[in-house]
């Protein structure tokens, strides 16, 4: 009886998951479905040139793992090479390669918030910050993307808060909204002398003039406050995570933070794919912001919404009605994601229009989509 219970232990809380219709499984990748649901924005996780380009260069290398810390023995060339170009190409002093965008913003968090002082941390950050924020003393959440909410909430702080400092998280492109957070943020970090954490997983390599994201998309000059952090997950189809400051920032997590300090380095071909990606995107730039502008245009012209990103989320709030819409997109060889609770408060199809899907798939989407008759504003 006791083996049982335990074995058991979980299962009114999957019958409740169940019962509200946001049970989530494992679902094996189908390579006959049109994909309009991964995050590889650029398409590049299908570029086969790009994949053997990283394989010749590693295989060059005498050694094929990190098998250690970056701060042991697995800090490879690569990782450093790759670490060089980014901060270079961003404007930032120094960089660090990391296991992942969780990883990272545990790292950034847990690392940079000291006892003292106070992050304010946007209501919808990603899940890897808010869990990371639940490891520091004081953390403020304000409301989405809203700047002026920002400020008021850190005069109030500073009317019985002197001496600690002011850290700020935002998300340069917040995966679920496709929404851009506005420049004012840079202002405000400046006015009152905080740190500010860019998470641009989903907007490196998709926004701005030179596709390098937030910063670059706002015209911001980097200065010694700013922080970047981004994925190879997303646009850089590969997988690994890197963050971007000053060098007074990059030695301190090298010495703080235990996401860096405690994991083993990054897998050596992931960030030499990156680093490959990361070079095609510099080469192609023009050519890639031509494709995103045409996708954009197809859906403000057959849906009659503007979108900003690459993300179209269309509002279902009814957790049976977007899996019911989402398998009968897939018998049409659609993958389309179909977001529900705890993600987002209410339950949207999650369309990334890839750069690598043809446009006439996209026309055929939107049509049966409007067929159904649903919202399509984001």
């Amino acid at each position: 009886m006791k083996n049982m219970s335990q074995t058991l232990y979980y299962q009114n809380e999957l019958d409740a998951i169940k019962k509200s219709n946001r049970f989530r499984t494992r679902k094996l990748y189908n390579p006959t479905l049109i994909d309009l649901a991964s995050n590889d924005y650029l398409g590049l996780g299908n570029k086969e040139k790009l994949f053997k380009k990283a394989y010749q260069l590693l295989t060059k290398e005498a050694s094929f793992s990190p098998k250690s810390s970056l701060l042991v023995n697995g800090y490879h060339k690569i990782h450093k090479k790759f670490e060089e170009i980014l901060a270079k190409e961003n404007n930032f002093e120094q960089g660090i390669i990391i296991g992942s965008g969780f990883l990272a913003n545990i790292s950034l968090i847990e690392g940079l918030v000291r006892k003292k002082d106070c992050l304010f941390i946007d209501k919808e950050y990603h899940a890897s910050g808010i869990v990371a924020s639940k490891l520091v003393d004081n953390v403020i959440t304000f409301s989405h993307n809203d700047f002026m909410d920002l400020e008021n909430k850190i005069k109030i702080y500073r009317e019985t808060n002197t001496k600690g400092r002011i850290i700020i998280a935002i998300e340069g492109v917040y995966s679920m909204g496709g929404d851009i957070a506005p420049r004012e943020f840079a202002n405000i970090s400046e006015k009152y002398d905080a740190l500010l954490i860019v998470d641009e997983a989903h907007s490196s390599g998709v926004i701005g003039e030179n596709l390098l994201g937030w910063y670059d998309y706002h015209h911001i000059t980097i200065k010694p406050n700013h922080i970047k952090m981004g994925t190879l997950g997303k646009a850089y189809g590969s997988y690994g995570a890197y963050i971007l400051a000053s060098n007074h920032i990059i030695t301190f997590l090298e010495n703080r933070a235990k996401a860096i300090i405690y994991t083993t380095a990054p897998s050596l071909f992931d960030i030499t794919l990156g680093y490959i990606s990361f070079l095609y995107i510099i080469k192609n730039k023009e050519k890639l912001k031509k494709k995103i502008k045409e996708r954009k245009e197809i859906v403000k012209r057959m849906l009659g919404v503007e979108i900003q990103t690459l993300i179209l989320p269309i509002v279902i709030d009814n957790n049976i009605e977007v899996i019911r819409i989402q398998e009968a997109l897939e018998k049409e060889k659609f993958a389309i994601g179909a977001i529900r609770q705890p993600t987002v408060p209410k339950a949207i199809l999650r369309i990334i229009l890839k750069l690598d899907i043809e446009k006439k798939d996209l026309k055929k989407l939107f049509i049966l989509l409007q067929s159904y008759n649903i919202n399509k504003q984001p």
